[in-house]
């Protein structure tokens, strides 16, 4: 069942309840992760957009985005976005991240403004690969 279908618009789901859907510890390891790094609070809300409908969780740190949190059964999708300012950094490390990561970013076109990374966090070696962009993207 989709998450957007458990969890209808009007019906603000929990951090936790998220959780439990999803069923992958990495979920809270990311979120714990975020919260104490960059002291700042999770911002859920409820998304239209028809590539990835339902609620979400977003995190910004000075007005910047560090990313989106999408629950999936089973795994989440963080979306991180490379901007002009990250990508000679990220693409300096690449070499560094898991072969997911680097072939979704040769793979992600340029747009917007930067490459938007939808990374499927199914494994430990994706969630440090994910914490490691949103270092990219700010500084604690």
């Amino acid at each position: 069942m989709e998450w957007s279908e458990i969890c209808p618009p009007g019906h603000q789901p929990t951090l936790e309840a998220m959780g439990e859907f999803i069923g992958n510890g990495s979920w809270q390891e990311l979120n714990e992760f975020i919260q104490k790094t960059y002291a700042v609070p999770p911002c859920i809300e409820y998304s239209q957009c028809s590539m990835q409908r339902g609620w979400n969780v977003k995190y910004k740190k000075r007005g910047k985005s560090l990313c989106t949190l999408y629950p999936m059964d089973g795994h989440f999708i963080a979306l991180v976005v490379i901007g002009n300012h990250e990508m000679p950094e990220a693409e300096h490390q690449l070499p560094f991240f898991s072969d997911y990561l680097r072939q979704l970013y040769e793979a992600t076109s340029f747009s917007a403004g930067g490459k938007w990374l939808m990374i499927r966090v199914t494994d430990p070696q994706i969630l440090d690969d994910v914490k490691n962009l949103i270092h990219i993207r700010v500084r604690p």
